[in-house]
């Protein structure tokens, strides 16, 4: 059997903190060589930013978030799903949810985002599905809340926080990893939305 940190979910997250600190605090560089910035992808530049974005994050507080939320979503849904189909999922998520924004941007030299959010709110949607009741403690609500509950929360934070461009966060990235994270389950197992609708 193995350990938490050979699983996918592991490896991602250790990948992705590593490769944040250097970007943050070794190499500062490397963030703006990797933020996503649609200007440049439709100029034929900076293909793999689609992807290394999901590598680095705007401060410490963003890259905490988002590992406190892949680390508490993802091994559930990993032994739920296999290895296999949720690291597919993540890659999905990870490309996927920045497609919209890149044709939302395409004409904005200014716009560049760099974060997970997009393949971690998969990761947490794909997880409702599956468990819509677990009960979940947040640090800033003193009760539990479901799990159906904090994705509501959690996409009306998205719409409202993505109203500011001016951060380097891809809030739209949070609506369509949602999106994705959902359908995916729809596809590879329906049975599973059967069993809460």
């Amino acid at each position: 059997m193995k350990g938490p940190l050979l699983s996918a979910t592991g490896i991602l997250l250790v990948a992705t903190t590593v490769f944040s600190l250097i970007a943050l605090y070794l190499l500062p560089g490397l963030l703006a060589r990797c933020a996503f910035q649609p200007y440049r992808v439709w100029r034929g530049e900076q293909y793999a930013s689609v992807v290394l974005a999901g590598f680095v994050h705007a401060n410490l507080l963003h890259l905490a978030i988002n590992m406190w939320c892949l680390w508490m979503f993802g091994p559930p849904l990993e032994r739920q799903i296999g290895t296999p189909a949720f690291a597919l999922l993540y890659v999905l998520a990870l490309v996927g949810s920045h497609l919209p924004t890149l044709f939302k941007e395409r004409r904005n030299t200014q716009y560049a985002s760099v974060g997970a959010s997009g393949a971690i709110s998969a990761v947490v949607f794909a997880f409702i599905v599956y468990y819509p009741q677990a009960k979940l403690f947040l640090l800033f609500l003193p009760v539990p809340i479901e799990a159906w509950l904090f994705g509501l929360l959690y996409l009306a934070y998205s719409y409202y926080a993505g109203r500011d461009r001016s951060r380097r966060i891809n809030h739209d990235a949070h609506f369509w990893g949602a999106v994705i994270g959902l359908v995916f389950v729809a596809l590879v197992d329906p049975a599973a939305w059967d069993r809460i609708l």
